[in-house]
């Protein structure tokens, strides 16, 4: 028995080293894949330590070697041919796994967060999607590669993969895929040919600097304190220290916030002289009024009138949505606080509080980003007793009492929003993988800190190019989208200065940029036209690594010349400059010495525009298209729109310290 127990043994152990030898891939090795074409592509894995494993194609005759070392680790470099296929790919260290259907021919990484994330037909869809979905099915020769949203505060040598690996393009696996990624392989290929490799890594949300490598995010001396964090805090400490920075935070908000004063909310107080603030109409948000690109805290006036018949009762305070957190007064009385923003705000005023006569009902609203102010829909905001009601949508008075610019909110130390958190787990496992390029979309996230990221978006660059080890390696990117209201006046913005950082990144080489600021939706962050987003970029590649030729950018701004009451502008990529559907040229903008914008008049003569305003007589700088969401028109031939730009060097109005 005990004999038979050993043979039993024996076999189980030699089943289990016989298992173990068995070759194992990464999971951007699969059946289906794109390697790139005419390079040596990386293949990789573990086997038993010191074995020898060999790696044969149907594309050639040659076998390629290695021996895995003390850890398992092995690694070929296959010389790949132009572009075809299928093929075959077996790999063996003794055990053979056979990786089918490959094709050879162009391999982009892209990047991002939610604009570079949405999809052709899921959370959201694009323009025609349902077409969309159905001419996907013609395009096989695209493969597409998904990676699932992880973090890690250390680099991983592996990627999990939604959908088990590569997938060929059809209606069913493009459906959740990025549709600008998509559309912009399709129109490389639909012109070329050639079989393209997508390897989507983004997450919508998230800060360029969580993509960037530790190597590059140590040496941005802005980001120190939160890579520190990122590495040495356990979740509990992490925690600690927000709700303690959070705390902090508050008071120094509560001690500028000149609606309270040792505590007391005197804006709040029926006898208040408010007769100096301004009105606003509600519901609606503030940015899209009166405080554009406004974080902060406004308080909020009404004052109503009680019958007599309500006076002693119980009263219904109905204020709709808040965006986002508020504190409710009435005559001065704190009667709700609410810290959500989508929540309805349904209070009640005590009996012993209502009195006949007139009343003042006081909101402090908190917004920490996005809309603010009161975002309910009609209907949501009204006094009621009895099924009497007094409405209060309409004119409220308002004033500004904290602007949180210069004042960055605390952020937990989790979740994907810390240094190189999503490179570590969703790039890095890709660094070995032979890519053409790359294409991003990504910005919205980092708009109260553009001056920051004039620094970290061409650290990223680079460091990108470093760890794919291709010094010239392409990099083309989305410059953001108009969003918002429509400025009726010269403005700042934030997400103008964030644009003018995006343009001013075109100085790196092998770079190039898709002007989007035409393509937008004023009240979508998501704007659903992402066909003409990966065909600019798509152009772009097309032209420089693809031998197109054509045009590849809109107008861009090279140069001023000041002529007494007037500015030319001289411009490349400007043949045929014209002025949309040869409508009056419009998003100019100029100033003087004192740095005040008025709207300009502009007129085309070649490739100059000249610039002027009756209320500039001596004129000193021009921006153009300078606003969340410009009402702009100026284009060249190729019909592509010119890009966002300032002749002047004044400070932004974002400075980036986080």
């Amino acid at each position: 028995m005990k004999t038979f127990r050993a043979l039993i043994f024996s076999a189980l152990a030699a089943a289990s080293l016989h298992a173990q030898a068995k070759i194992t891939l990464p999971s951007v090795l699969t059946d289906n894949m794109v390697l790139q074409q005419k390079t040596k592509a990386a293949l990789w894995g573990k086997a038993e330590p010191g074995k020898l494993v060999t790696v044969s194609t149907t594309w050639s005759k040659k076998q390629f070697t290695a021996v895995a070392g003390a850890d398992g680790q092995w690694k070929v470099l296959l010389a790949t041919p132009s572009y075809g296929g299928p093929y075959d790919i077996t790999i063996s260290d003794g055990e053979a796994v056979t990786l089918k259907n490959v094709l050879i021919g162009e391999v982009w990484i892209a990047s991002g967060q939610s604009n570079m994330e949405m999809p052709v037909s899921g959370w959201s869809q694009v323009v025609n999607y349902q077409q969309e979905l159905a001419d996907a099915n013609n395009y096989p020769s695209i493969r597409l590669l998904q990676v699932e949203h992880i973090t890690s505060t250390e680099p991983l040598d592996d990627a999990k993969i939604i959908g088990g690996g590569w997938l060929p393009c059809d209606s069913k696996s493009v459906a959740q895929f990025s549709a600008v990624a998509y559309f912009f392989a399709r129109d490389i290929y639909k012109k070329t040919g050639i079989p393209m490799g997508i390897i989507h890594s983004s997450w919508g949300g998230t800060i360029a600097e969580a993509w960037e490598s530790e190597g590059t995010v140590k040496q941005l001396p802005d980001l120190a304190n939160a890579y520190n964090k990122m590495k040495t805090l356990t979740k509990d400490q992490s925690l600690a220290i927000f709700n303690k920075e959070n705390t902090e935070w508050q008071a120094n908000i509560a001690a500028k916030d000149g609606g309270y004063q040792n505590g007391v909310a005197v804006w709040a107080a029926p006898g208040f002289d408010a007769s100096g603030w301004k009105t606003m109409q509600a519901p609606g948000s503030w940015e899209s009024s009166v405080l554009p690109d406004f974080d902060g805290i406004v308080w909020f006036r009404k004052k109503v009138t009680i019958p007599e018949s309500w006076a002693g009762k119980d009263v219904k305070l109905s204020l709709g949505a808040i965006d986002d957190n508020d504190i409710t007064f009435f005559n001065g009385d704190k009667i709700g606080e609410t810290n959500f923003y989508a929540a309805p705000r349904n209070y009640t005023v005590p009996a012993d509080k209502v009195k006949a006569g007139e009343a003042v009902i006081t909101v402090r609203a908190f917004d920490t980003g996005g809309d603010g102010g009161f975002m309910g829909k009609k209907g949501t905001m009204f006094l009621e007793y009895n099924g009497e009601r007094i409405q209060l949508e309409g004119a409220w008075q308002y004033k500004a009492a904290v602007d949180f610019k210069g004042y960055p909110t605390p952020v937990l130390n989790d979740g994907p929003n810390r240094p190189s958190v999503l490179f570590n787990a969703m790039l890095n496992p890709f660094t070995q993988y032979a890519v053409k390029g790359a294409i991003w979309y990504q910005g919205e996230a980092n708009t109260n800190r553009a001056q920051q990221y004039g620094e970290i978006f061409p650290a990223l660059i680079n460091d990108w190019r470093r760890d794919w080890n291709n010094p010239k390696m392409p990099f083309y990117f989305v410059q953001l989208a108009n969003f918002m209201p429509v400025s009726p006046q010269p403005v700042s913005s934030a997400w103008a200065e964030l644009r003018d950082v995006q343009r001013s990144t075109l100085a790196l080489p092998y770079t190039g940029m898709a002007v989007a600021i035409d393509i937008g939706e004023g009240a979508d962050i998501h704007p659903h036209n992402k066909q003409d987003v990966g065909h600019r970029l798509a152009l772009i590649a097309l032209a420089k690594d693809y031998g197109q030729g054509g045009v590849y950018s809109g107008p861009m701004y090279t140069s001023q010349k000041i002529n007494g009451n007037s500015i030319s502008l001289k411009f490349k990529n400007a043949d045929g400059l014209t002025a949309k559907n040869g409508e009056k040229l419009s998003g100019f903008a100029i100033a003087g010495d004192d740095q005040k914008f008025y709207w300009a008049d502009a007129t085309i003569s070649g490739n100059t525009v000249t610039v002027s305003s009756p209320d500039v007589k001596n004129p000193v700088a021009v921006r153009y298209a300078w606003a969340n969401n410009p009402v702009c028109n100026l284009y060249n031939a190729a019909g592509l729109p010119a890009s966002p730009f300032r002749t002047d060097s004044w400070q932004y109005t974002t400075f980036g310290k986080k």
